[in-house]
Parts: structure tokens; sequence; C-alpha cells
């Protein structure tokens, strides 16, 4: 796939775009993730920290670290990162995600890029970065091998992928379909296609295809008693992340 060649699924776009004025809505369509966000971002400022040798208690400690966010949504994963001090660009294909992205970091005060736009012309524009978070957002895309290379294309030497996704059994379709779209209605009906959805070891077949080695991979599993996430060492049952890194 050339890079003017676009990954982008048009109806998967028009599904978030439909959605994209409750992002910072915790009780809206978004409750899923404002549930997940701690751990998902526990995750990443870990992965981040360990691999550039940043130290978490100190201020800013992802100053000089240069950061894309592809699929950034609203910014609930941009705000946090440029809280750190990561410069941060902020990318996405629903047009209608970045007004909202924009008008809540403005009053935030933090100084976010945010762009409409593709991985794919990022590439063509020379683009480069030393993080790119791709989060809940390979199984939305046309061709996750293509999207996979192309985040490859984007990091710098010695740069970090982190991606999660959902993995495609009995139990997910369960949990992220029947569970989250159809019985807490915590989504509308149809945001997920279990089809799409990537077993760990597709996923990591791709990341290795691309030229990345894989570092690392958790599972965040929800605990219905709790009613909070975790990080799991084993269970990558449902949803799941990883950590690759592109050679210096």
């Amino acid at each position: 796939m050339t890079p003017e060649t676009s990954t982008v699924d048009p109806a998967e776009i028009a599904k978030f775009e439909a959605m994209a004025a409750e992002w910072w809505d915790p009780h809206g369509k978004f409750k899923p993730l404002h549930m997940m966000n701690p751990v998902r971002l526990d995750y990443i400022t870990r992965q981040i920290a360990a691999e550039f040798g940043r130290d978490l208690t100190q201020p800013a400690p992802f100053k000089g670290l240069r950061l894309l966010d592809i699929g950034c949504g609203g910014g609930l994963l941009s705000e946090p990162m440029a809280r750190l001090g990561a410069a941060v660009v902020g990318a996405d294909a629903a047009a209608r995600n970045i007004p909202v992205a924009k008008v809540h970091a403005e009053e935030q005060g933090l100084d976010i890029d945010y762009r409409h736009t593709t991985a794919e012309a990022l590439v063509v524009g020379a683009e480069a970065f030393d993080v790119v978070l791709a989060m809940e957002i390979v199984e939305h895309v046309a061709d996750p091998e293509a999207f996979i290379a192309t985040c490859r294309e984007l990091l710098k030497p010695g740069g970090l992928m982190i991606a999660s996704t959902i993995n495609r059994n009995a139990k997910s379709f369960m949990a992220a379909i029947v569970g989250a779209e159809w019985i807490m209605r915590w989504l509308p009906k149809g945001t997920h296609d279990w089809a799409k959805f990537i077993t760990p070891e597709e996923l990591f077949a791709q990341i290795t295809q691309a030229g990345l080695r894989p570092v690392d991979k958790k599972g965040f599993v929800f605990n219905p008693l709790s009613w909070q996430w975790s990080l799991s060492d084993r269970d990558l049952s449902v949803n799941y992340v990883t950590a690759s890194v592109k050679a210096a």
C-alpha cells in the first residue's frame, strides 16, 4: 500500500462523527473509554518512561518527546500526554472530533496540535515521532496490516508504538458487543464489528511484519463487581494492549 492510499474506513468514521459532541461527557456514549482511561494511561506512561529512561516523579517527564495520538477523538489521551510535557499531535479522520478536542484543550490551557488528517497523510508530510499511540483504532481501520506499517513509518528510529484493540473470540463478542452495546448500552449498537476484531497473534504478526519489535503485551480487564479496569499479564481475552519498538 502506498502512502497516498488511506486505511480509513468511511463507515467507521461516520459512527464517530455522529458521537463527536459527547467525547468529554463521562456518562455519555464514550463512558467505556472514560472508565478505561486510568488503566490506559498507567500502561502508556510506564512504557514511555521505561523506553526513554524518564522519571515519572519529575515535572514534565516527557519533555523533548514528540508524540502522535492517531485517532485522537476528543483528546482523552492527548491531554494527559501534553500535561506530562510531550509535544503532542492529535490526528483524527473524523472532522467533527477536532473542534471538540481543540476547544477542550484551550479550556484546559493546553497547547496541542490537533489535525483533521490521516496517518498516511502524515507519512507523505515526512512527519516523525518518538511515540505513536494507536489506541482502540486498529479494529476500525479498513486494512490493519497497512495501518500498522504506516505507524512504523511515522516512528523515528528507536521510536515506540503502543497499540490496543479487541480480541476476536466468543468472550469478546459477549463483552464488547452484547454487553457493552446491547445490554449496558454504553455504546450505540453497531459501534463495533466483531469480524474486525484482531487476535493478539494476528496483531503481533502484523507488528513484526511491519518491521517493529514487540516488547510487551497486557490485557485490560473489567471487573463487574468493583466496576473497575485493571492490567493483566495473562488475560488478553477481550481488550489488550501491545508495545513495540522500531530499530534504532
